[in-house]
């Protein structure tokens, strides 16, 4: 749905800037997406373009900026970031994956080039996070902060605080098949269950090098997964045996899950500076990386600071399916 802005909360580019980049573009695929290691159903019923909404929308319309969320469940705004910004955290990150070997040193590279090393390397946090990294200061910046605050704000509280969750999910992915199907909330769900994703890639990610995908509206069919939902990834059973991990994917086929729900999965082409954010109920999955390159990127969560948080992932100390992370019950 395009919305018109008043002439006056226009920025310099005007309304027809505005109009342009909110409309989705029809797919002009350059590559066949795969996914799960298998080539996508390109069909239009099968597969589409993300809905663009611009920054300036966003800047300016919250009451738009909610009813995309409930209509769609995600909100893909391209230029969102200063693009400067987001390519000196690309930069932080190479230099840091070539000082851990997990660049290939045979390779020429140049500005933004990622080539992994053909021996696959572990990368721990840590080496991209410790010290004076710039990426903090992007993914909790007052920008997004207030992006947040502008969906979330009532009538009652128009301007409501927003937290953060202080772990930073990296995805330093490597050549490959992508991340399955699933939803967030089986993996912080502790808390409020009002909380956004915010998905932000650190370089131009081409279908080939496999960025996210939405199952379209399925944020609208969370009763069909009731079950799923209430899951929580580090919760065992004492009483039937020792702790076994869970991955918490909804499904190894996404071509059968979209069968299945209906819709579409839906992706761009993403560059520097773009982002993508959706709620907890929302199915997603990533392309494969079909390069030899990493791509970058990483998941951030912010919610109403007034509301309880998932403790998991508030601390200096926070680590994804730690034993402290783990609820042990009888079932």
């Amino acid at each position: 749905m395009n919305t018109t802005l008043a002439p006056e909360l226009l920025p310099q580019t005007g309304l027809a800037a505005i109009t342009a980049l909110d409309a989705a573009a029809a797919p002009s695929l350059s590559v066949i997406p795969r996914t799960a290691g298998e080539a996508m159903d390109t069909s239009a019923s099968a597969y589409g373009e993300l809905r663009r909404t611009s920054a300036a929308l966003a800047l300016h319309d919250p009451g738009e900026l909610r009813r995309r969320m409930a209509e769609d469940g995600y909100l893909y705004i391209p230029g969102f970031f200063n693009r400067a910004d987001v390519l000196r955290v690309r930069d932080d990150m190479l230099s840091r994956l070539a000082a851990a070997g997990a660049l290939d040193a045979a390779f020429p590279s140049g500005p933004g080039d990622a080539k992994a090393s053909a021996t696959a390397v572990h990368v721990p946090r840590s080496a991209i996070l410790s010290g004076e990294s710039p990426l903090p200061s992007l993914v909790f910046s007052d920008q997004l902060l207030a992006l947040y605050s502008r969906l979330l704000a009532t009538a009652e509280n128009p301007q409501p605080a927003i937290r953060h969750y202080d772990h930073i999910w990296l995805r330093l992915v490597r050549p490959g098949k992508g991340t399955l199907p699933h939803c967030d909330l089986p993996y912080m769900g502790r808390g409020t269950h009002n909380v956004f994703t915010a998905w932000i890639p650190y370089r131009d990610t081409s279908l080939k090098l496999g960025g996210l995908m939405i199952l379209e509206k399925s944020h609208m069919q969370s009763h069909r997964i009731r079950a799923y939902l209430e899951s929580d990834v580090d919760t065992y059973c004492v009483n039937r045996g020792p702790y076994k991990h869970k991955h918490g994917l909804l499904s190894s086929n996404p071509a059968t899950l979209r069968e299945h729900f209906g819709g579409r999965w839906l992706t761009t082409e993403f560059r520097a500076g773009d982002l993508l954010t959706f709620g907890m109920s929302l199915i997603h999955a990533s392309l494969d990386n079909q390069t030899d390159e990493y791509r970058l990127s990483t998941d951030t969560r912010y919610q109403l600071a007034a509301e309880p948080i998932d403790e998991r992932w508030v601390g200096p100390a926070t680590e994804e399916y730690a034993e402290k992370n783990r609820i042990g019950k009888v079932c």
